[in-house]
């Protein structure tokens, strides 16, 4: 079975740090071993047993949970808006809201940010790169999107995959100031979106559960924004409103519990990823960096 640990580089510490991973060993012999394999397909992946996981987490019992999920990796209780004591269950300290300007947006008008904080891979043309995922497998845009006009109109555009562990906060935000429209679901599995999973099967990021927003940016051209579900994530809360101008890094919405991820997608021409984020997916290393940071930059248009 693979077992070479998850390492990324740390924006914001310039260091490359391993992961440490919720669940890893029932991870990695539901994904590594044929038996493991058979249950996901059976069990994990099916809407039932999130729903029932879910369930779970939100009864009052799992708040014995909280505390030693917190001592067990460092999170930082500073940040949150209410005290760890103050949660009714596992679930609603796991959607928890941080304090107002631990997450600087960055100001500049004519630059994205990442929609939530994780570990990231960018590509200049999705479609096209092979760098981090399974040897010949290349990300599927037409199975992912399945609509042709917006196949068309992201085509060859930049994207930005984000990963959010369950360690992460998990409430996500708007990249690009703009309108958005009313998010689209389409129905699908909920396989892990663990590299342990993606980088023996990329297909399961298109057989997921996922739904799709389109944001008008007068600077940034439409923007598409896909919240992905996982093991354990079923459904996501949405806490904007459709047709209504959002702000750059204003809250779009959360995951409950669970491993979960968002994918941004911008049409081609309309901006340059960050440096740092192309060189380490260049790598096939995922870059950790906070919800408000810089994510791409505005390409000037003739």
């Amino acid at each position: 079975m693979h077992t070479d640990p998850i390492r990324f580089l740390n924006r914001h510490t310039g260091q490359v740090e391993q992961e440490a991973v919720y669940g890893e060993r029932w991870l990695r012999w539901v994904y590594g071993s044929w038996t493991g394999r058979l249950t996901g397909s059976l069990i994990a992946r099916r809407l039932w047993f999130s729903r029932w996981y879910g369930w779970r987490m939100n009864q009052p019992a799992t708040r014995s949970k909280i505390r030693p999920f917190i001592d067990s990796f460092q999170l930082d209780v500073s940040e949150f808006a209410d005290a760890p004591e103050s949660f009714a269950s596992f679930n609603e300290f796991f959607f928890r809201r941080l304090r107002p300007g631990v997450r600087p947006i960055e100001p500049d008008p004519n630059t994205a940010v990442f929609p939530a904080d994780g570990r990231h891979l960018g590509f200049a043309d999705l479609s096209a790169s092979r760098s981090f995922f399974v040897k010949g497998q290349t990300f599927d845009l037409p199975a992912f999107l399945r609509d042709p006009e917006r196949v068309r109109r992201y085509a060859g555009g930049p994207a930005v995959f984000s990963r959010l562990c369950p360690v992460d906060y998990h409430r996500f935000h708007f990249p690009v100031a703009g309108t958005p429209g009313e998010p689209a679901r389409i129905n699908g599995w909920l396989w892990s979106v663990s590299p342990i999973a993606l980088r023996r099967n990329l297909s399961l990021l298109w057989e997921n559960r996922r739904w799709l927003t389109e944001i008008e940016s007068p600077t940034f051209g439409r923007v598409l924004m896909a919240e992905i579900g996982a093991t354990n994530v079923g459904s996501t809360e949405y806490t904007f409103q459709p047709g209504q101008p959002m702000a750059k890094g204003m809250e779009k919405g959360y995951f409950r519990f669970g491993a979960s991820a968002v994918l941004t997608l911008f049409q081609a021409g309309r901006v340059r990823l960050a440096d740092d984020l192309l060189a380490s997916s260049e790598k096939a290393m995922e870059l950790y960096a906070r919800m408000g940071s810089p994510m791409a930059f505005v390409v000037p248009q003739r």
